[in-house]
């Protein structure tokens, strides 16, 4: 099955992306992010498989992810802001033992986002996002 036939079978003609379930957004969210820090880990150093994990654990996870979501708030546009808002306000039935609530809360509302932006097509922007991220 190709990527755009999956894209095509989360959206119908009568539901908008932004109306889908918030988990469901931030399911497909999360993989997108993961994704792009596997690409950006393996094209900056090409390291070890070992050292590459490492790296992938320290930027995926809950208290990455919220102080990501703070570095990209200023630049989000109102539409993004009110999707990362849906995340982020969402009631989740658990939270993490090992994370803050806030910061769990956060990293939802920042893979809303991701899955929202991945969803609509908006690759680069899901791109520029993501350069703000590992640039700071």
């Amino acid at each position: 099955m190709s990527p755009d036939m999956r894209i095509d079978s989360l959206k119908t003609d009568t539901e908008a992306p932004e109306n889908l379930p918030v988990s469901a957004l931030a399911f497909l969210g999360d993989g997108v992010y993961g994704l792009m820090v596997r690409e950006y880990l393996t094209q900056q150093s090409g390291g070890k498989a070992d050292k590459l994990h490492e790296s992938n654990i320290r930027m995926v996870n809950a208290s990455y992810q919220a102080a990501a979501s703070k570095i990209l708030m200023p630049y989000l546009t109102p539409e993004e802001s009110g999707i990362f808002i849906r995340g982020r306000n969402t009631h989740t039935a658990h939270t993490p033992r090992n994370q803050s609530k806030s910061d769990y809360h956060a990293a939802t509302g920042l893979e809303t986002l991701f899955g929202w932006l991945y969803i609509n097509g908006k690759t680069d922007r899901l791109k520029e996002l993501f350069a703000r991220i590992v640039s700071q």
